[in-house]
C-alpha cells in the first residue's frame, strides 16, 4: 500500500509527507513541481498536472493505495471577476474529479480531501458547525462545495472520503493577503479593519492540517467533513493590536462602516480593480467562527496552534526573508 499525495509539494503536503514517512509508510507526491525538501530522499515523486487525466492515471494508483487530494488553486494571486471560473474550477473541481476516477478504476477507495469554510458563505449561526448551510460567495468556495457533492455521490458507490473545511491556512512559506497587512505595519500607515474589529479571526496552523490528515487515516478515513480551525481566536482588534506591539510599529487599527467598505469594494470588483476576493471582505465582519470539537471527538485531533502566534510567526518570517536572514524556528512551536 502507498500514501499518494496530489499536491504534495504544495503548503499541506510538505508537511504531510514526512510524517507519513515517519510513521513507516511508503508516500508518492504527485505534484506540478518538486521542490528542494529533504524528504525528497526517500520519497517517490511523479509530476503530475491533475487537470489532465492522463497524467493522472499514470501516478500507479493500486488497489489499497491511500490517497490525500491537496491540489487546489487558492484565492492569491486575486482574479478578476470574469476569470474567476476559469482559474478555479480546472484544478480545484475537475482535478478532484480526475483523481477519484483514477482511484475507481484502480480500485482504490480512501481518500482524504480539502475543501474550504468558504462553502458556507455567511454566518446563519456560530460558532459553525459541519452542519452550517451552504452558500458559497465566489467561484473559490462553489469549486469546492462541487467537489464536496462529487465525494457525496462516490460514497455511494462505496468510497470512503473524509472531507476537511479548514479556515485561512497560516504557516512558514506562505503570506498570501498578509502580506498587504505586514507591509502598512512596515510602513508605520493605519490598519483599517473591515467593521469594528470586535469579531474574532480565527486561523489553523499548517501543521495542524496536516496532522488531521493524519488522523483521519487513523481512524479509518471516516466518510464525514470536519471543520479546521483554531481553539479560541481571539478579536480581530487584539489579534492585529498584538502584532503592530510586537513589530514596534506606529501603525494605529482603524475601525471602518463595514457596510460602506464593502460597497466600495464591490465597486472596485465590479471595474475589475479587485483590491480583495468578495469572498474574503463580504464576511470580514462576521463571527465566523468553525466548532471544531466533531474532529477531537470522531478523529482525537486537537488543534495545538494559537492564532497570536501564528500571526507573529508569519510575520517574523515576511521580516526575515525581507532582511535576507534564515526563517525563526518559532514557527513549529505549538500552543502551550
Amino acid at each position: 500500500m502507498k500514501h499518494i499525495i496530489f499536491g504534495g509539494d504544495g503548503f499541506v503536503g510538505r508537511h504531510l509527507a514526512p510524517k507519513l514517512l515517519a510513521d513507516g509508510h511508503d508516500v508518492v507526491v504527485a505534484d506540478i513541481v518538486k521542490s528542494d525538501f529533504a524528504h525528497y530522499g526517500k520519497v517517490r515523486f511523479v509530476k503530475c498536472d491533475v487537470t489532465d487525466p492522463n497524467q493522472v492515471s499514470k501516478v500507479g494508483i493500486k488497489a489499497g493505495d491511500m490517497v490525500y487530494n491537496l491540489s487546489a488553486k487558492m484565492l492569491s494571486p486575486l482574479q478578476v471577476r470574469a476569470k474567476r471560473h476559469e482559474f478555479f474550477f480546472p484544478v480545484n473541481f475537475h482535478g478532484t474529479e480526475n483523481i477519484i476516477h483514477a482511484m475507481a478504476k484502480a480500485d482504490a477507495d480512501r481518500m482524504v480531501h480539502f475543501t474550504t469554510d468558504m462553502i458556507y458563505g455567511h454566518t446563519v449561526f456560530h460558532p459553525m458547525t459541519e452542519d452550517h448551510p451552504v452558500a458559497p460567495l465566489g467561484e473559490y468556495g462553489l469549486s469546492k462545495w462541487k467537489t464536496e457533492e462529487l465525494a457525496a455521490d462516490w460514497r455511494t458507490r462505496g468510497m470512503k472520503i473524509t472531507l476537511f473545511r479548514p479556515r485561512l491556512i497560516i504557516g512558514p512559506g506562505r503570506l498570501g493577503i498578509l502580506e498587504k497587512l505586514f507591509k502598512l505595519i512596515d510602513w508605520n500607515l493605519p490598519v483599517p479593519m473591515i467593521g469594528s474589529g470586535r469579531n474574532p479571526y480565527q486561523f489553523i496552523s499548517v501543521f495542524d492540517c496536516a496532522e488531521a490528515a493524519r488522523a483521519a487515516f487513523r481512524a479509518g478515513v471516516p466518510n464525514e467533513a470536519y471543520n479546521l480551525g483554531s481553539l479560541n481566536p481571539p478579536p480581530v482588534r487584539k489579534l492585529l493590536g498584538d502584532l503592530v506591539k510586537h513589530a514596534g510599529s506606529r501603525s494605529i487599527l482603524l475601525p471602518t462602516p463595514a457596510w460602506a467598505v464593502k460597497r466600495t469594494l464591490d465597486l472596485f470588483d465590479l471595474l475589475n480593480m479587485p483590491i480583495m476576493d468578495p469572498e474574503q471582505y463580504l464576511i470580514a465582519d462576521e463571527d465566523c467562527l468553525l466548532d471544531v470539537s466533531k474532529g477531537e471527538r470522531e478523529l482525537g485531533w486537537v488543534p495545538q496552534y494559537r492564532d497570536e502566534d501564528m500571526l507573529i510567526a508569519a510575520y517574523d518570517e515576511y521580516r526575515a526573508k525581507k532582511d535576507g536572514h534564515a526563517v525563526a524556528a518559532a514557527h513549529s512551536v505549538p500552543a502551550e
